[in-house]
């Protein structure tokens, strides 16, 4: 099951609003076929380690199957992979994980079992690898919107710039590239427009190999720029306006992005917008004012902060608008890790307000 969970990682960046799925088919003591969901549309992880075991000269009749996620019981984009098990005669199939989904949740355990094929849940450490795998897909289904992780950079006394805006460069290279890796972990990665208009970042996948997310940006008044690095010319940049507040540019100026108005851009409506859209993880880049947002909001479940050691006195932290009364009712981090990258102190781990997988 390890052996399939690392060839669901294969399909990162290219399977929302489907799950990364791996699948290893064992027989007779052997691995006989391997296979993974690779893109949104394409096989999935089932039928494809089939077809390698068939590119082998195997057969799966009486074979065991491990897979990290229930077979799919329904029509999709694909056939239902429960119904291509039975019909291959496989003798067991092994699953890290139920399918959230409710469309699944179950049924494809039980027409497996209804065909006489033996059905194995495993518990414990490797279910929470699976679902801390596929943890968007599980909070699509379980709390109809994604996974949010916050990133910034800050000094050591907690501040993202300077009094006068200015942060380039905060941290150095190798936290910038350990950045550019969370980015490819994600559906999405989302900034407000005044971080657009500062900066003018691309927000693409550099010094790393993956692929590219969605680009969204906040911008009620749609201000921002039509030539924007953000917006690129491959189509995956989103821009969330209010549809109250548009500016005066014209929507048609925008020709390589979606431009989406919605009648408010509070933190639920942004992400219910951007689960329609297929995003699953959702990494917030900032700036201050909207870090902060998904904070009040209770609406983000882990953090990503590279610390400089530098301290910049006065200055933004990510923390606007926050007020608790005693030490008790402060957000706290859970599962804290910490590493050195490079000069800076990376520090990562789930928000206490972050509900259950």
């Amino acid at each position: 099951m390890r052996r399939a969970l690392a060839l669901a990682l294969n399909g990162r960046g290219g399977t929302s609003p489907n799950p990364m799925v791996g699948c290893v088919i064992v027989k007779d003591g052997r691995v006989i076929g391997e296979g993974w969901h690779h893109w949104y549309g394409h096989p999935h992880a089932e039928i494809e380690a089939i077809r390698d075991a068939e590119a082998r000269n195997e057969t799966v009749k009486g074979a065991t199957v491990y897979v990290t996620l229930e077979p799919c019981s329904h029509f999709g984009k694909t056939p239902p992979c429960a119904q291509r098990l039975v019909s291959e005669e496989v003798s067991e199939v092994v699953v890290a994980m139920r399918d959230p989904n409710p469309k699944v949740n179950g049924r494809g355990l039980e027409i497996l079992r209804s065909a006489g094929v033996k059905v194995r849940e495993l518990s414990g450490e490797i279910e929470a690898e699976a679902k801390w795998l596929n943890r968007g897909f599980v909070f699509v289904h379980k709390h109809n919107r994604p996974f949010v992780t916050l990133k910034a950079a800050l000094s050591l006394d907690g501040k993202m710039c300077l009094a006068n805006g200015s942060s380039k460069w905060l941290t150095g290279i190798e936290a910038r590239t350990k950045a550019h890796e969370i980015r490819a972990n994600n559906d999405a990665v989302l900034v407000g427009v005044e971080t657009v208009l500062a900066d003018d970042p691309e927000l693409t996948v550099r010094h790393v190999a993956g692929i590219n997310p969605r680009r969204v940006v906040l911008d009620s008044s749609l201000r921002t720029p039509p030539d924007a690095k953000v917006i690129g010319n491959d189509g995956k940049c989103i821009i969330l306006v209010r549809s109250e507040e548009l500016g005066v540019r014209s929507v048609e100026d925008y020709h390589n992005c979606k431009v989406i108005a919605l009648p408010d851009l509070n933190v639920e409506t942004v992400l219910s917008c951007l689960v329609e859209e297929g995003v699953l993880s959702l990494m917030v880049e900032g700036g201050a004012r909207v870090l902060s947002s998904f904070l009040r909001s209770r609406l983000a479940d882990y953090v990503s902060l590279f610390y400089a050691p530098k301290v910049l006195g006065e200055g933004k932290g990510f923390e606007l608008g926050m007020n608790f009364n005693s030490v008790s009712e402060a957000l706290s981090i859970e599962g804290v890790r910490s590493s050195q990258v490079g000069k800076d102190i990376f520090v990562e781990g789930r928000l206490s307000c972050s509900p259950d997988l």
